[in-house]
C-alpha cells in the first residue's frame, strides 16, 4: 500500500512582484520525471497581497523509501485566471527529494530565482502533517439471535455504519457471515479510527445484524445505536446491546429483542507507519560490506568482478551507488563505515573478514557515497584477494552497533548492512547463527550478488522460502536478510536494483519497533 505524504507550505519574505500592492503568491509541487521532464503533482490555493504566506491547502505526493523521490516547489505572483503558469511571474524555487523532506521535522531552504541566483530574502518551509494513525479492535459475539430461514438456523452478519455530517449513514465495516448459527462469535476486526468514526468517540454509530441470503436478499434481524465511547467499555467487562427489529416492535407489545450483541472487547492502538519512525527521528545507519576473496578474479584482469571499467564502474560500484543514493537522505551525518573481507591486508598480509576500507580501523566512516567509491578505488591496488568467504564478522560488526543503540530501549538508530559478493560463502553455519541473533536487532542485511554463481546459499539466507533457522534449530525473530543477484539488473535502469532491494527495508523496520512496543 502506498503511503501519501501531505506536505504544508509556508514561505517568508517573498519578493515584490506588484506595483502599488504585495505579491500574491501560489506554491505549485513537481516531480521530475526523469530525462529533464517536470510533471505537476499539486498547487496550493493563491493568497492576496501576501509575502509571507501559509498554504492551507495541503500538496499530496504519493511516497516511495525506496526510490530518490526529486521534487521542484515553484512559488508564483498570480494576477489573472488562467491555470497556465508561464505567464505568472516566478517568484523563486527549491529543488529537494522526498527522503529529505520527510526526514527533517521542519525543511526550511532559501528560495532561488536560477541555480546559484537567491530570489532576494525569500524562504520557504515545508513540514509533513502528521496522520491519525490509531486504529479500533473490536470482539464481538451475539446470543439468541432470530431465526431467520425457513430450513435451518440465520446466517448472521454485521455491518457498521457511521453518521455523516450531513446525516446520512455510511457502512465502515462488514463482518463475515456464520453459517447457521444463532449465537455467533466474529473473528476480531480491526478498522482505522478515522475510517470507524472520524476520530469522533461521540459520533453515532449505528450497527445492523442481519441473515446472509446468497440472492442477496438479506433479512434483517435487529439494529442498535451507540458510540465509540459506550464500545470502549468492553474493555473492563462485556458490553452487551439489545438487537432490535423495528417493525417487530411496533406490531408486538411482548416484543423484547431479536438477540443480544456482546462487545468482547474494544481497543485502541497506535499502528506506526515507517514514515512515523522517520519523522520522529529515526536514523537510518547504512554500512557496506566488500567481497575481497581470490573467487573474484584478479582486479587488473578484466573478467575480474572487481576490474574497473574505463568508464569507472563495475558491479560493485554500480551496487553501492544505487542502493546508498536512496539511503543516504536518512543519515543526517552522512558518514557511512565500510569494510572489506577476505583479502590479505597490509602491512603484515594476514587474511583479515573486517578491514576498513579506508584502512582506519578507529575511524572506517567514509564521508557520503561517494567516500565510499573513493575508498573503494584506492584500496584495491593494496590489498590481495584471498579467502576464505566469511559473512558473520561483518554482520556481526554491524550487530555490536545495533545491540548498543537497542540498549537505549527507544526508535532512533536502524541498521541497513549491504554485503556485495561473488556469493561463494564458507562460513554458512556461522553466518545462520549471526543472522538469527541480529533478526532480534534493529538492523536489516541486504545481499547482492554480482557475477554469475548459482547463489544458492544466498536465496537460502534470505528465507523467503520459510523461516531461516540457525543450525542448533533457533528460529530468526524476522525475515531480515533480502537477496538479489545484481545480473538481474544489468540491463535495467539503475534505480531497477535499490528499489528491488529496499523495498522491504519500511516493513522490517516497523516490524521491529512494533515487536519491542517503541513509539516514534
Amino acid at each position: 500500500c502506498v503511503s501519501k505524504v501531505e506536505l504544508s507550505v509556508s514561505c517568508q519574505s517573498l519578493l515584490d512582484k506588484d506595483l502599488g500592492s504585495k505579491s500574491d503568491p501560489l506554491c505549485v509541487l513537481l516531480q521530475d520525471l526523469g530525462g529533464g521532464q517536470w510533471a505537476e503533482l499539486d498547487r496550493t490555493e493563491r493568497i492576496k497581497n501576501c509575502q509571507n504566506p501559509e498554504f492551507c491547502k495541503k500538496l499530496v505526493v504519493d511516497y516511495y523509501f525506496e526510490k530518490v523521490q526529486k521534487l521542484k516547489f515553484g512559488v508564483y505572483d498570480i494576477d489573472n485566471k488562467s491555470f497556465d503558469l508561464n505567464d505568472d511571474d516566478y517568484l523563486g524555487g527549491i529543488e529537494c527529494t522526498l527522503g529529505q523532506v520527510v526526514s527533517s521535522s521542519v525543511f526550511t531552504r532559501p528560495l532561488e530565482l536560477k541555480q546559484g541566483k537567491p530570489a532576494g530574502k525569500g524562504t520557504i518551509t515545508v513540514t509533513e502533517e502528521i496522520k491519525d494513525t490509531r486504529v479500533v479492535y473490536l470482539e464481538i459475539e451475539a446470543q439468541n439471535l432470530d431465526k431467520k430461514d425457513f430450513l435451518g438456523k440465520s446466517d448472521p452478519f454485521l455491518e457498521f455504519y457511521k453518521q455523516s455530517d450531513a446525516g446520512t449513514w455510511q457502512l465502515v465495516y462488514r463482518s463475515e457471515v456464520i453459517k447457521n448459527n444463532l449465537n455467533p462469535c466474529w473473528r476480531k476486526f480491526s478498522v482505522p479510527l478515522q475510517t470507524f468514526c472520524g476520530g469522533d468517540f461521540n459520533k453515532p454509530i449505528k450497527v445492523q445484524c442481519s441473515d446472509h441470503d446468497s440472492d442477496g436478499s438479506h433479512d434483517l434481524i435487529g439494529t442498535f445505536e451507540t458510540t465509540l465511547t459506550q464500545l470502549q467499555k468492553g474493555d473492563s467487562s462485556p458490553v452487551e446491546f439489545e438487537c432490535i427489529h423495528p417493525e417487530k416492535k411496533l406490531k408486538k407489545k411482548s416484543y423484547k429483542n431479536s438477540g443480544i450483541i456482546r462487545i468482547k472487547s474494544c481497543k485502541i492502538e497506535t499502528e506506526y507507519s515507517f514514515l512515523d519512525y522517520v519523522m520522529g527521528g529515526c536514523q537510518i545507519n547504512f554500512t557496506v560490506g566488500v567481497d575481497f576473496t581470490g573467487s573474484n578474479g584478479d582486479p587488473r584482469s578484466p573478467d575480474s568482478l572487481h576490474y574497473i571499467s574505463p568508464d569507472g564502474i563495475n558491479e560493485y560500484l554500480i551496487a553501492i551507488w544505487s542502493v546508498g543514493s536512496v539511503v543516504q537522505d536518512y543519515d543526517t551525518d552522512k558518514l557511512f563505515p565500510a569494510f572489506g573481507f577476505g583479502a590479505q591486508v597490509p602491512p603484515n598480509w594476514q587474511v583479515s573478514h573486517e578491514f576498513a576500507l579506508n584502512f582506519n580501523p578507529s575511524n572506517p566512516y567514509c564521508q557520503g557515497i561517494q567516500g565510499i567509491v573513493d575508498a573503494y578505488r584506492q584500496i584495491l591496488p593494496q590489498i590481495r584477494l584471498y579467502g576464505p568467504t566469511n559473512f558473520s564478522p561483518i554482520i556481526n560488526h554491524v550487530a555490536r552497533f545495533a545491540a548498543h543503540s537497542a540498549q537505549q530501549g527507544t526508535a532512533s538508530q536502524y541498521f541497513i548492512l549491504l554485503i556485495i559478493t561473488d556469493g561463494e560463502i564458507t562460513d554458512l553455519d556461522q553466518t545462520r547463527q549471526a543472522i538469527v541473533n541480529a533478526s532480534k536487532l534493529p538492523m536489516s542485511i541486504i545481499i547482492v550478488g554480482v557475477g554469475e554463481a548459482d547463489f544458492k546459499a544466498m536465496e537460502f539466507l534470505d528465507g523467503d522460502n520459510g523461516v531461516l533457522k540457525s543450525l542448533t534449530g533457533e528460529p530468526a525473530a524476522r525475515d531480515i536478510v533480502q537477496f538479489v543477484p545484481f545480473r538481474q539488473f544489468r540491463n535495467a535502469p539503475q534505480e531497477a536494483l535499490s528499489q528491488t532491494v529496499l523495498a522491504e527495508v519500511p516493513k522490517q523496520l516497523v516490524s521491529y519497533y512494533k515487536w519491542q512496543g517503541w513509539p516514534p
